[in-house]
């Protein structure tokens, strides 16, 4: 009995060796019939690496669904050069690409400096005694990785980042939820399961990290300082100095939260707007970066707005320019990545 097998479409992810190979005949060589060996296998290999099935290596090669199927079992009856140039064509692109990307530096790891060393202090109070933080930290200072860090090291911490989309009490409350794994549906008892999830339980203390909180409205703010008094958690509030802004002067709203009260609530404000000199020396050289110019160089760019990112992203670019000719960084690569990024008037 013949059982018929599909051409036309191919699913799944299963990447078997075909059994057989093409025989030889007038349109396909021993060459041809040896080449497409080596590009099954070549093919078999990359779609096991990136976990793509036959049907996304068909459209990433560019050739139509039931030719690469009929070409890929060995069943293909027309010439098999044309298609063996396509598909070795199309791997040699992806090889090519894997290896500019793998040249692409890395940001440098997580580095503990006078400034991170002071979030890490601010953190750890709010988490002891527990208390209400505000860090105010300018744009690139690592205050994000270091609340990260601090998260992932230190039981009982949670970390959770908002947005514009997330500004209101109850936008606040579902981001969350989603971040802590809180399972509750009914609104009116979401600020309760999410209290109950991060209340203080130990002599460690816990803490609710809330990242980018300028998004926050005044209101959710508030529901913030709440869950310091009714749950004994830890909470710090973290963004640009636009979060505290609206604390400079002792505002009332009839429909709002007392802002003296939220003042008083705040047990330690950490507020920088540039980073310490020594941290961006240390940062550069975390870079392996020693002529004194370029050093300067990079350090103008880390007093810019940025700082640290600034420096990282610019780095990253020298890095690649100077790899590709064969040469060590120097202040001309980073001067031109700096020029190529074209971002100071945004700096």
């Amino acid at each position: 009995m013949n059982t018929h097998v599909s051409t036309t479409r191919i699913a799944g992810t299963s990447w078997e060796r075909p059994l057989r190979a093409p025989e030889v005949s007038d349109n396909k060589s021993e060459e041809d019939i040896k080449l497409w060996w080596e590009l099954v296998d070549r093919v078999i290999e990359v779609g096991k690496k990136y976990g793509w099935s036959k049907a996304e290596v068909t459209r990433r090669s560019g050739m139509k669904e039931g030719t690469f199927s009929q070409w890929f079992s060995g069943t293909y009856a027309g010439r098999l050069d044309g298609h063996n140039a396509t598909i070795q064509q199309w791997l040699s692109a992806l090889e090519e690409s894997s290896v500019i990307a793998a040249r692409i530096p890395v940001s440098k790891p997580f580095m503990s400096l006078k400034g991170s060393t002071e979030v890490h202090e601010a953190l750890l109070w709010a988490q002891r005694c527990p208390d209400l933080v505000m860090i105010t930290l300018g744009p690139g200072m690592s205050k994000t990785m270091t609340c990260q860090y601090y998260a992932q090291t230190r039981p009982y911490v949670f970390l959770a980042t908002v947005s514009e989309n997330t500004k209101t009490v109850h936008g606040m409350l579902t981001e969350l939820a989603a971040e802590l794994d809180v399972q509750e549906h009914n609104p009116a008892k979401l600020a309760r399961a999410i209290g109950s999830k991060v209340r203080r339980k130990s002599d460690e203390g816990s803490l609710l990290i809330v990242d980018e909180a300028q998004h926050l409205n005044d209101e959710a703010i508030n529901q913030l300082r709440h869950f310091v008094d009714v749950h004994k958690c830890g909470v710090a509030i973290v963004g640009n100095a636009e979060v505290y802004g609206r604390f400079r002067k002792d505002r009332e709203k009839s429909n709002g939260p007392s802002y003296a009260q939220l003042k008083s609530r705040i047990g330690k404000r950490l507020q920088r707007t540039q980073p310490y000199m020594e941290d961006l020396q240390a940062f550069i050289a975390a870079w392996d970066v020693t002529d004194q110019a370029a050093i300067k160089f990079l350090i103008g760019i880390g007093m810019k707005g940025g700082a640290f990112r600034q420096i990282d992203k610019t780095m990253k670019l020298a890095t690649m320019h100077a790899m590709g000719r064969g040469e060590e960084v120097s202040l001309a690569h980073i001067q031109a990545a700096w020029k190529n990024r074209d971002v100071e008037d945004f700096a």
